[in-house]
């Protein structure tokens, strides 16, 4: 009797514990946060917190359809006035978008505008089934083939556009090889990421990487949003012939990130140390442990570093980690108590008293 007790017991636990990982992997990722201050000539990092936690990255997403679509463009398999076909797919993209309709065309130089100036999605959507046969899914891993031959190792795409999936997933460390890769890549192409309005059918469209336009010496790159993910930014900027690229993920609203990427930016120029509890403060969120690593390691060139590499763990996670599988490290990490309601809140109350959530269950990606 005791033996089937325990055994009756032991059924209703194991059950109880399947309800509740069934709920914690029911539920979207929630933002993380991180930042990182790349120095573009040396590849040193100057700044760090959390460069290798795993996020969702929104429309940074873009940043490597671009990249395919600049390199198509000189290889020769596209050209700027190309005209694309829109699928159904790509005109069903909400809600950021150009407003194509399913059979009409759009050149590819709109679409590069489109994805730059308002972080359009059935615009990326359109050259990346053109890239891959008419298949997202396969431009999809095109792209993640992409960015693990860049060096993007904890990187994986779902989608040309950014809009959530969640197993879509990289690091601040990897978005600022993809924003040097761009630099380096495409030096006569990069500048249109310093785009800040353009006109299409008749509109007059502005974009929204509001940081750009007010501080001194940025050219680039690119925003992005969504519920999971938080507000994002890779910005690159020269003062007096020194680059600096920066990364923040999961500010709790993209004045703060704006403020926060600023801040990295200027102590960097200044060869300053950014504190740490900054960027927690950023995404609304506690700083509970900080570890300090020696050295800082390299992205591109070599050469010593100068800074110290500070690395903020924010959440414990639960759950068993797959090393080899950035989109299971971070399932994983839906089980633990790390869901950060208030920022969430903060984040879209933000994003909609500024207009950009357009419609009840929806989810944006800019």
């Amino acid at each position: 009797m005791a033996r089937r007790g325990l055994g009756r017991l032991g059924a209703v636990v194991a059950a109880l514990g399947a309800v509740i990982v069934g709920l914690a992997a029911s539920h979207p990722a929630q933002a993380g946060y991180a930042a990182l201050v790349v120095d573009g000539g040396t590849g040193a990092v100057l700044n760090a917190v959390n460069p290798d936690e795993e996020n969702h990255p929104a429309s940074l997403t873009k940043m490597m359809t671009l990249y395919l679509t600049f390199e198509a463009i000189h290889q020769g398999r596209l050209h700027w006035e190309d005209e694309l076909p829109v699928s159904r797919n790509a005109a069903n993209k909400e809600p950021t978008k150009l407003g194509l309709e399913v059979g009409q065309t759009v050149s590819v130089k709109d679409c590069v505008l489109g994805m730059i100036v308002i972080s359009a999605n059935d615009g990326a959507t359109v050259v990346g089934e053109a890239l891959a046969g008419g298949s997202e899914q396969v431009f999809a891993r095109m792209m993640t083939d992409k960015a693990h031959q860049l060096g993007m190792t904890n990187t994986v795409f779902r989608n040309a556009s950014g809009l959530p999936d969640r197993e879509q997933v990289t690091t601040a460390r990897d978005m600022s090889r993809l924003a040097m890769a761009l630099h380096r890549d495409f030096p006569q192409d990069y500048h249109y990421f310093a785009t800040r309005e353009f006109e299409f059918e008749g509109r007059h469209l502005t974009g929204h990487n509001r940081l750009m336009y007010r501080y001194p010496g940025m050219d680039g790159m690119k925003t992005g949003f969504t519920n999971a993910s938080g507000s994002n930014l890779v910005s690159s900027a020269v003062h007096d012939g020194r680059r600096l690229f920066g990364v923040v993920f999961g500010g709790s609203s993209a004045k703060t990130r704006d403020k926060l990427m600023e801040t990295l930016l200027d102590n960097a120029f200044a060869n300053r140390d950014t504190d740490p509890k900054l960027v927690a403060l950023a995404a609304g969120r506690p700083l509970t442990r900080v570890a300090r690593a020696r050295g800082t390691g390299h992205l591109a060139h070599a050469g010593r570093a100068r800074r110290v590499q500070v690395a903020v763990a924010p959440v414990q996670r639960r759950g068993r980690a797959v090393a080899h599988a950035p989109r299971q490290r971070l399932a994983a990490a839906h089980a633990g108590k790390h869901v950060v309601a208030k920022a969430h809140a903060k984040a879209h109350a933000h994003a909609h008293a500024k207009g950009k959530v357009v419609a009840k269950g929806r989810a944006k990606s800019s």
